[in-house]
């Protein structure tokens, strides 16, 4: 069983890989915009990632030393990095593709969709 820091470290891979073709996208096309929502909304969902990751263990830590613990989520920071991300695109709407920005936010799930799939099959 993989831990929650190897499959981050994995996905960070993997977005640091799709951030590098956005930017390749974004530098030789007529479609700056596109990329550049995708860059952004790519960019805040990896941090969203990274909170659940570091609140997850956190709550591994408090499970392990017996004391009681009263969230694992981190809810409103991710919804509003979230926000964070649709208003810079939103004041911006020449430099960032709203629609773009919100796909972006979702590939690091998407990543780990996908990654979760690959190790299943793997293995079984």
């Amino acid at each position: 069983m993989h831990t929650m820091r190897q499959i981050f470290n994995r996905q960070k891979k993997a977005v640091f890989f799709l951030l590098a073709l956005f930017v390749i996208g974004w530098a030789f096309t007529d479609f700056k915009p596109v990329f550049a929502g995708l860059i952004l909304g790519s960019f805040f969902g990896l941090y969203n990632f990274w909170i659940i990751v570091r609140r997850m263990d956190r709550f591994d830590e408090k499970i392990s030393q017996g004391k009681e613990t009263k969230s694992i989520g981190g809810t409103a920071l991710r919804f509003g990095s979230g926000v964070a991300a649709a208003a810079i695109a939103l004041t911006m709407p020449e430099e960032f593709n709203l629609i773009a920005t919100v796909i972006g936010l979702m590939i690091p799930y998407i990543l780990l969709l996908a990654d979760r799939i690959v190790v299943h099959v793997k293995h079984f």
